[in-house]
C-alpha cells in the first residue's frame, strides 16, 4: 500500500503533464483550469503548485514535452533511409491515422494541437505563442529537406525547397484544421494527393 501511494507521488509531475496536453488538445486552453488538471491528473492542486507555479509554466512544459514525443515520430518518418517522397508521404499517413485514433479515443476529431492552440493564445500570451512559433518553424524544415532531396533527385521542380514546404505545410494543417471543425475525417480524403499536386510528386509504389 506504502509502496503504490509513493508511486503516486514520484510520478505527479508527469501526469500533470499528461493531463494538461490531453485536456488542452481535447478542449481548450482557455477553458482548462488547474482543478480540472489535477482533477484529471489524481494529483492535489497543493502538489501542482509544488512543481508548476501556474497553469502556463505547466503548458510549456507540456508543449515542450508533447514535440519531443512527436519529434521522435518525424525523425523516424523523415530518415533518409526512406525514399524522399515517400517521407513526405508517409508523414501524411502517419498525420490521418493519429486523428482517427484520437476519434476513436476521444469521440471528436481533434485537428494539429499546435494550430489549436496557437490560433487560441497568440494574442494574449506571447511566451507561448514563440514557443509554438519555433515548433512549427521546425516542423517546416522536415518538409524542406524531403522536399530539397526530391528536387536534388530530379523527382520534382521545387528549386525554392523553403517556399515549396511552406506551401504544403500550409495545406495539410489547413486540412487538419477543417476536419476539427466539421468533425468529420473526410476532410483528409484528399490530403495525400493534394501533396502530390502541389509538389508534383508522381504517383509512388503504395507497398513501400
Amino acid at each position: 500500500m506504502e509502496g503504490s501511494r509513493m508511486g503516486r507521488v514520484t510520478d505527479a509531475r508527469e501526469r500533470l503533464i499528461e493531463a494538461v496536453i490531453e485536456l488542452i488538445w481535447t478542449g481548450s486552453y482557455g477553458s482548462t483550469s488547474v482543478d480540472d488538471i489535477c482533477e484529471r491528473a489524481g494529483v492535489k492542486k497543493g502538489s501542482f503548485y509544488h512543481f508548476f507555479e501556474s497553469k502556463t509554466a505547466l503548458a510549456a512544459v507540456g508543449i515542450d514535452t508533447a514535440w519531443g514525443h512527436h519529434r521522435a515520430e518525424l525523425d523516424h518518418i523523415f530518415s533518409p533511409v526512406n525514399p524522399a517522397g515517400q517521407r513526405i508521404l508517409n508523414c501524411m499517413k502517419n498525420l490521418v491515422a493519429e486523428q482517427e485514433r484520437m476519434r476513436e479515443k476521444h469521440g471528436h476529431v481533434l485537428g494539429c494541437p499546435v494550430h489549436s492552440l496557437g490560433a487560441e493564445i497568440s494574442i494574449i500570451d506571447e511566451g507561448l505563442r514563440g514557443k509554438l512559433q519555433d515548433i512549427l518553424a521546425q516542423y517546416v524544415r522536415y518538409f524542406e529537406s524531403a522536399i530539397r532531396d526530391c528536387h536534388s533527385e530530379g523527382i520534382i521542380h521545387a528549386p525554392d525547397a523553403k517556399a515549396k514546404a511552406n506551401i504544403v505545410f500550409a495545406f495539410s494543417e489547413g486540412l487538419l484544421t477543417h476536419a476539427r471543425i466539421w468533425n468529420d475525417l473526410g476532410q483528409l480524403a484528399q490530403l495525400e494527393s493534394g501533396v502530390c499536386s502541389i509538389l508534383g510528386l508522381p504517383p509512388l509504389d503504395p507497398k513501400i
